[in-house]
């Protein structure tokens, strides 16, 4: 009957490791086998491939869009029940004697175990030794501990969440939906305001940090979509690199500083989020910028304060920039299920707020 002792002991440590890793760890676990991880990767697979029953793109989006908070809640649930189960382990391996029935069968010890962890005052038997005391003691605390640490858990994951769709939202109205840098450019040059594009750059880079320090940090995130259709933060992310990259590949050298700190930190959050999530980068699917869609860009952005440079400098920037960050972008795309978009979009591209009226 040891065995079954030893095992519960195993099985509540991995589980309260996990948990400390999971929520209160602020920094990127890098090791392959955690539960958390193989739980995330296995039942997002799974979802995703259940999509195939819905026909409407608006039901698909919504079944996609309820993953996030559903998975936390069967993590969450996952780890209590096990807790449960492990305590019920100890105790049917050391075989703790009960009153007022002294009854040693595991369903007992298991019922004990629950109403000991929550502490709802159901089971009518209780342990009478030490020892058995003890185990109710430090199972109990460990079940306030485990209530408070995910009481404090959800406040800070839904603030992170809101923090980035706010500054996502406001991409609407400058970027459109889906956002587009170079609709952004003309957007900006068309009512000349390109001044506004510096403290853009300034918002956008310290958006980037905060969400590779929140994304890196509760992975979960990353599976909270956004509440529009057109919008998410990998399409976002994937915004700023490419105006980063336009500005950088233009005459406008007031604005390259900028352009320049905000593409690093776009850059390292690609990079980084797609390594967190264990994913390899790839190219495209199609070409983002072909020639003709340069010599586009070069006539739609010609009279603007964002002119592209003469000759092949331009254009070899830009290729030289998109390698650094375009397979880490597809990567994301791929396995969040979120669509990116070519330079230039075919159609039209239309504010949501527009389409509300």
């Amino acid at each position: 009957m040891f065995i079954f002792t030893i095992l519960g002991f195993l099985i509540i440590i991995a589980v309260l490791v996990d948990a400390f890793e999971t929520i209160i760890l602020p920094r990127r676990v890098n090791r392959r086998i955690r539960f958390a991880r193989i739980f995330y990767r296995s039942f997002w697979r799974l979802w995703i491939k259940e999509k195939k029953l819905f026909k409407s793109s608006n039901k698909i989006k919504g079944y996609l869009g309820v993953f996030g908070p559903l998975s936390l809640i069967i993590l969450i649930s996952i780890w209590a029940i096990a807790l449960i189960f492990a305590f019920a382990l100890v105790n049917f391996g050391t075989q703790i004697e009960l009153s007022p029935h002294n009854t040693r069968d595991f369903i007992t010890y298991f019922n004990l175990s629950g109403a000991t962890f929550f502490p709802v005052g159901l089971p009518d038997t209780y342990p009478v030794k030490e020892l058995g005391k003890f185990i109710g003691i430090i199972e109990s605390g460990i079940g306030f501990a485990f209530l408070a640490m995910v009481i404090g858990y959800l406040p800070v994951l839904y603030q992170g969440f809101s923090r980035r769709e706010v500054s996502i939202n406001l991409l609407d109205s400058r970027a459109g939906s889906p956002p587009n840098a170079l609709y952004l450019l003309q957007h900006l040059s068309n009512n000349e305001i390109t001044v506004e594009l510096k403290p853009l750059l300034e918002k956008w880079e310290q958006w980037c940090a905060e969400l590779l320090e929140t994304h890196l940090s509760y992975p979960v995130l990353a599976y909270y979509r956004s509440q529009h259709d057109d919008q998410s933060w990998v399409a976002a992310l994937l915004m700023i690199l490419d105006a980063s990259t336009l500005v950088l590949a233009s005459k406008n050298h007031k604005l390259h500083s900028y352009a320049k700190s905000t593409f690093a930190i776009a850059r390292h959050a690609s990079a980084d989020l797609t390594q967190a999530f264990f994913l390899k980068p790839h190219a495209p699917h199609q070409e983002r910028l072909s020639k003709q869609d340069l010599t586009k860009i070069r006539k739609i952005l010609h009279d603007s304060d964002f002119s592209l440079k003469d000759g092949k400098y331009a254009e070899e920037k830009l290729v030289m920039l998109r390698k650094l960050y375009e397979p880490n972008m597809q990567a994301l795309s791929d396995y969040f299920h979120m669509p990116i978009t070519t330079f230039i979009i075919k159609g039209d591209i239309e504010e949501t707020w527009r389409k509300d009226i």
